[in-house]
Parts: structure tokens; C-alpha cells; sequence
């Protein structure tokens, strides 16, 4: 997609806590950047997936009354809590899950921020359909969901939440593979109260081999974006 094409770079950095991603995302996110500000050709762009250990995170522009649980109940529960400079409200993220963190610049791709998160839930409507699950998305909200012409029916599979500066992506999605949906009932996940949550294992009825459901989101992610 692009005129000169940067190198890819993918690594699965397994179970990390949430702060140590995100740090590493701004220091990757940070280096693109002062290569694009320097005039140079941007050498390498990064797809990261991992998973977290138990961990709420919520929006720059996301509602804290989101979140059901107090500090002490965070802890008792071992959850972490963070406010964090993506878009998007409050989600969850945990073991089981996968999330994903493309640093790429949308520049050379000649497409825009709605544009890119498209792509986004795209790669992840393709990955479903191989499973046999049909996904689509909802009007006025991100992220892929099931049977959202179905009423009272509708439920999120993936949720999703950028951060653009100068073109540069960060942060990214969070595609519920044998997650434990039972987290979500502490927060109006993205904000819904009207809302279901539903993962892959729950979908398919048994747990799932998430290193086979990575190798196809990650082909679909590179075909449509790289």
C-alpha cells in the first residue's frame, strides 16, 4: 500500500503487564516520529501482539462512572486500573485475549484515521468468517460485533482505540479469543449498558488455539495494511 515501503517488524510479546506495553509503544511510537519530523523514510513499522494480565483501561475521553468497582474491589480482584491517551471508553483486557498494537504511519498509506480503524475491524471480520462467524460493525460505534440487526441480540467480539500523532498510530485492539468474559460485568464495556460480551471459545463453544487464531489475524492484518 505504500509507495516505499518500510520494513515490518512483528513481535508477540506473550503475557506483559499493561504499563510495560505501553511504554514500549511510546518508545517505538516516539522513534517513528522523529524520523518523520527529521524528513527521513520511516526504516521500520512495528505490529505487536500480547496479552495482559487482568487490567481496566479507560479512554481520554471515556466516563470513570464506567468503571463498577472501587479501588478496594480492584484489588481484591487483582485488577489493574489505568487512564490512558487512546480514544475510546473503558474496556478489559486479560489472559486469553488478544491485543494488538500496530505503530505504523497512515501518511504513506494515504488514508485517514476512520479509514485505518476500518482496516482494522476488517482484518478481524476477515479472521472470524474462517471460524464460520459472521461479524459486521454498529453505527456510531467502533470496534467488530455479532448480530447487531438482531434485537437485544447484539454483542462486541473486539474492541478498539487509536492514538494518531503526526500521522504515527499507537495503542490498537483487544480481540476476545478464551478470555474470561466474567470481568466485563464490572464496567459498561466502551460505555453500553445495553450491550453484550462475547469471545471466540463462546462463540465456538470450546476454548480455542489462540497461536492459530494470531497466525491468521496476522495475515489478514498484513494484507490489509502492509
Amino acid at each position: 500500500m505504500q509507495e516505499e515501503m518500510s520494513k515490518l517488524i512483528f513481535q508477540d510479546l506473550g503475557l506483559i503487564k499493561y504499563k510495560d506495553a505501553w511504554d514500549y509503544q511510546e518508545k517505538l511510537h516516539n522513534s517513528l516520529k522523529e524520523e518523520k519530523v527529521s524528513g527521513n523514510q520511516i526504516s521500520n513499522e512495528y505490529l505487536l501482539f500480547c496479552e495482559h494480565p487482568n487490567v481496566y483501561t479507560i479512554g481520554k475521553s471515556g466516563n470513570k462512572d464506567n468503571l463498577l468497582l472501587d479501588y478496594l474491589q480492584l484489588q481484591a480482584k487483582n485488577v489493574e486500573f489505568f487512564n490512558t491517551n487512546r480514544g475510546g471508553d473503558i474496556t478489559y483486557h486479560g489472559p486469553g485475549q488478544i491485543v494488538g498494537y500496530p505503530i505504523v504511519d497512515l501518511d504513506s498509506r494515504k488514508v485517514g484515521v476512520k479509514k485505518y480503524i476500518w482496516l482494522l475491524e476488517e482484518a478481524i471480520i476477515n479472521t472470524l468468517e474462517e471460524y464460520g462467524i459472521t461479524a459486521g460493525r454498529m453505527d456510531s460505534a467502533t470496534g467488530v460485533w455479532l448480530d447487531t440487526d438482531i434485537p437485544n441480540a447484539a454483542r462486541k467480539i473486539t474492541a478498539i482505540g487509536v492514538k494518531v500523532s503526526r500521522a504515527i498510530t499507537m495503542h490498537g485492539f483487544a480481540f476476545n479469543i478464551n478470555t474470561n468474559l466474567q470481568y466485563f460485568n464490572y464496567i459498561n464495556p466502551c460505555g453500553f449498558t445495553d450491550k453484550g460480551v462475547t469471545s471466540l471459545a463462546k462463540e465456538l463453544g470450546k476454548e480455542q488455539n489462540i497461536n492459530e487464531v494470531k497466525a491468521k489475524l496476522k495475515y489478514h492484518l498484513e494484507k490489509l495494511l502492509f
